[in-house]
């Protein structure tokens, strides 16, 4: 029988967007498992908690896993990458590239995950260029501001965007 092929697609997902929707539909096309890895960072002051990061992502996939076959986890971890990704028997890693300012972010990490654990590959899938310009953090400085993020995340995430945003908005 042959090895299970295992990926890790690791990340904030503060909100997940349709971009990182993007690259989950085609790593998935990589690999029997498909781990997800929710990181904690807490330097990016996240606007969901970690446990709802992870429902959110758990409930955004679901209905991938029911239709490829394919095992999605999603997982919090709160401890270096190559060591998350030993941990869950991770074969590679996956990551997505919206730009060049991404590539010399990715490169230097994947130069330092490959001095860590050799045996772990990193694997790039170029995003969709309709979701290129795409990333949680303007999403939110978008939603802090009124406008509308409809194309950007799935409709649910773009809902729980919205109020999330109005209940600290009322706070301070």
């Amino acid at each position: 029988m042959a090895k299970q092929r295992v990926g890790v697609y690791p990340g904030t997902f503060d909100p997940i967007t349709n971009g990182h929707i993007d690259i989950i539909k085609r790593g998935i096309g990589l690999v029997d498992r498909l781990v997800i890895g929710v990181a904690t960072n807490p330097s990016k002051n996240p606007l969901f908690t970690l446990e709802e990061r992870v429902d959110i992502v758990t409930r955004e996939t679901s209905a991938l896993a029911l239709e490829t076959g394919v095992q999605i986890d999603v997982v919090q971890f709160d401890e270096l990458l190559m060591k998350f990704a030993e941990r869950v028997g991770a074969d590679f890693i996956i990551r997505g590239l919206r730009a060049v300012a991404d590539f010399e972010y990715e490169f230097q990490m994947t130069g330092m995950n490959y001095q860590i654990n050799p045996d772990i590959e990193t694997v790039f899938l170029m995003a969709d260029p309709k979701y290129q310009t795409i990333a949680s953090r303007l999403v939110k400085e978008v939603a802090m501001y009124g406008g509308n993020i409809a194309a950007f995340v799935p409709k649910q995430v773009g809902l729980e965007v919205v109020a999330k945003v109005e209940a600290h908005s009322k706070k301070g």
